[in-house]
């Protein structure tokens, strides 16, 4: 199992109750496919450098995650067919050298 980083845009024009709802949804794709949540930040609403499906914000989760390579495809998949999920993009961490102590 790999470790990997998921950011999650939703719909601004959803409200706050909507929103967690939507985040408990995605934990639940996340761990139907056996994938195990190491970290959560809602990073809150933040403003695009250009439009995407025709709006200018959205809100951000970001997510670590413990995953086999196989449920990469799946989550991402399950995750951009949900309607206010806006964008979703799951990439590998990058892999901190070990320090020496000296």
């Amino acid at each position: 199992m790999n470790t990997y980083e998921l950011m999650i845009i939703i719909n601004p024009q959803v409200s706050e109750t909507e929103a967690n709802e939507i985040v408990d949804k995605a934990k639940k794709i996340v761990t139907d496919e056996k994938a195990e949540i190491l970290n959560e930040d809602r990073l809150g609403r933040k403003k695009f450098s250009h439009a995407v499906r025709k709006h200018r914000d959205g809100f951000y989760l970001y997510m670590k995650v413990k995953a086999g390579p196989g449920a990469v495809k799946n989550i991402t998949h399950n995750l951009r067919l949900q309607e206010p999920i806006l964008r979703a993009m799951m990439l590998k961490a990058a892999i901190e050298p070990a320090v020496k102590k000296a």
